[in-house]
């Protein structure tokens, strides 16, 4: 069995040259606890500060990763020396003569991929949530060593791309870093793991999946590869780099993603893995291969195409912009769009996937109430921190973002001789590889510089109004045809769709188990009948009912009618009167239109390849 192991006793001194090393060790597996050593040569003579991020680029939340902190000390050579708590994540440390040593343990048992986990099975750290930022030298090269747990079980290896020093087979060693940020850019996977290694561009490229499974390799080595060098092409095969890692966790259930510079950390259901002998495309697996495409693109779109307010931010407080729809919205547009152009998909099931982002507008309230610069701005207390009342008051700027770059795309296409492609390529010759932040509203400057059309009336519309967006008539110029609809009977996501529709909606969303409310939508029939989030329903129309039953009762009532509906509210149960309303045309479905000729024609040709 794992046992808990002590760091190895090192020198206070960091390697010649460099004046700070960060000493991690994976300590105790059944307690989930990193002890990690800090080392500085020189510390301010003053009295040495430390900082702990409070949020990591990619993910806009207030996380306080120094609540995790157990326990902390610091030593001079043999003395003690005393710490002060300046606020939640910072603290200084007394005078002292010599080198410095800090010594904290960190509980982990995060299994998302933003903060860090550990236990008998595996481990994962962004090292954001164990290094503390030596205040006055985060400029500086750093070292790095990362120590395998004493009694690990055989089999485990650590994946990242921080460049390697001295390494053993396993990964386990010394690594260096430029600076802090550089630093903090490289998460770690550790633990047994399944490696995928393919190559784009004579980069090496690897997948390691974390967790238990049997995927289809080669189906995986081939797809990510063509989604990759698709990509790569975009941005005219730049930048080189090392080497790139896609640390990925297995899970029973779930879907995430982390951008890094050279690595992204996702996490997957099993289920959406290629299994070996199925040819078949499930929706699940095309998810996952819209996450891969999605984190990819972030190492230009976000990890080099950098929002000034982000590059500014020393991570200890919030940082505001309106601008977040321009990187993840216009990123959440090309994820899918290169399963497109690497062939993955066909042009029907992309448009059908494009329908989805739609119909998932379409059926959010709060598109009437939030701006999308506004959702941007706002990101770090509602998108991040979502309640029972976030469809009707807020949007995503993921999704709602998405469909803007969409018809800035076409609205470039049709009226100029250029593309969202080539606003993309501006932005990385100016800023990406410039290393230059982007500023405020500088997709929209780039754009109308570019084209040399007049944008403003179309971004204070798509970003600063609640206008719906001209998804219509933009793609009929395209050949393509966009209309709402009624949804199917079952999960109907928008898209072409088959089934009968439905005949009646009461506005309600129901929990996964189907046994209470989660939602209640704004300006809806359940609304009206005063039903609230927690709810639970147990009777309709005199019939038991739950989630999984609701929607062919609400069927098989007659349109007007005003029904009894039983619920429970906590342990009292009430009676209400629910009317029986028709069902809304709320589900987009986007199709080729059969006789597309003309200037439609040629646009559709050279947007969609048919």
């Amino acid at each position: 069995m794992p046992t808990a192991s002590r760091p190895t006793p090192a020198s206070p001194m960091p390697s010649a040259g460099l004046g700070v090393r960060y000493t991690v060790t994976p300590a105790d597996l059944h307690a989930h606890l990193y002890t990690v050593v800090l080392d500085i040569a020189q510390p301010c003579a003053a009295g040495q500060q430390l900082a702990m991020p409070a949020w990591l680029r990619g993910s806009y939340k207030i996380r306080d990763f120094a609540r995790h902190v157990v326990d902390i000390s610091a030593r001079c050579e043999d003395a003690p020396v005393a710490i002060e708590r300046l606020d939640k994540s910072t603290l200084v440390c007394a005078p002292c003569a010599g080198p410095l040593r800090v010594t904290c343990r960190v509980h982990a048992h995060d299994a998302s991929v933003r903060t860090a986990f550990l236990d008998a099975t595996r481990g994962f750290f962004n090292t954001s949530s164990l290094c503390w930022r030596v205040v006055g030298q985060s400029a500086a090269a750093c070292e790095f060593v990362l120590e395998r747990p004493a009694g690990s079980p055989a089999g485990w290896i650590a994946v990242t791309t921080l460049p390697a020093v001295a390494v053993d087979a396993h990964g386990f060693g010394r690594y260096r870093a430029d600076d802090y940020e550089t630093l903090i850019d490289h998460p770690f996977a550790l633990g047994p793991q399944q490696i995928v290694a393919f190559e784009v561009d004579g980069i090496p490229h690897r997948l390691a999946l974390a967790g238990r499974c049997t995927p289809d390799v080669d189906r995986l080595r081939t797809d990510l590869a063509a989604v990759c060098a698709a990509q790569r092409t975009l941005f005219g095969h730049a930048p080189r780099l090392d080497a790139y890692a896609f640390l990925c966790t297995v899970l029973p259930g779930g879907h995430g993603g982390l951008e890094h510079r050279s690595s992204a950390a996702l996490a997957c259901a099993r289920g959406n893995l290629p299994q070996p002998g199925d040819p078949s495309q499930t929706p699940g697996y095309r998810d996952f291969l819209a996450l891969v495409s999605h984190e990819y693109f972030h190492q230009w779109n976000v990890k080099r195409i950098t929002p000034q307010r982000f590059a500014e931010s020393p991570l200890q407080a919030e940082a505001y912009t309106q601008d977040l729809w321009a990187y993840e919205g216009v990123t959440s547009y090309y994820d899918d769009l290169f399963l497109l152009r690497s062939g993955r998909v066909a042009a029907a099931t992309w448009l059908d996937l494009l329908a989805a982002a739609a119909t998932r507008v379409e059926r959010t309230p709060g598109r009437r109430l939030q701006t999308l610069a506004d959702a941007s701005f706002e990101a770090w207390t509602k998108h991040y921190q979502p309640d029972a009342n976030a469809p009707n008051a807020r949007i995503s700027y993921y999704t709602k973002g998405a469909l803007v770059a969409l018809c800035l795309d076409l609205t470039l296409r049709r009226d100029a001789a250029v593309s969202l492609d080539d606003v993309m390529r501006a932005l990385w010759q100016r800023h990406g590889a410039t290393g230059t932040p982007v500023p405020e509203r500088g997709l929209e400057r780039l754009a109308t510089e570019i084209s040399g059309l007049d944008l403003a009336a179309f971004f204070d519309t798509a970003l600063r109004s609640t206008q719906d967006l001209p998804l219509a008539p933009l793609l009929a110029d395209f050949g393509v045809t966009a209309k709402l609809r009624v949804a199917h009977a079952g999960e109907d996501r928008g898209g072409r769709g088959a089934g009968a529709t439905i005949r009646h909606a009461a506005g309600l969303r129901w929990s996964r188990d189907g046994l209470r409310v989660t939602h209640v939508l704004s300006g809806s029939a359940a609304e009206d009948a005063g039903l609230a989030p927690g709810d639970v329903p147990v009777a309709l129309d005199g019939l038991r009912v739950s989630g999984r039953s609701w929607q062919p009762q609400l069927d098989a009532l007659h349109t007007g009618a005003a029904v009894a509906l039983h619920y429970f509210r906590g342990d009292e149960l009430f009676t209400t009167r629910l009317e029986v309303t028709p069902a809304p045309q709320d589900t987009w479905a986007f199709t080729l239109a059969t006789a597309c000729t003309g200037q439609a024609a040629v646009r559709r040709k050279a947007w969609l390849g048919v």
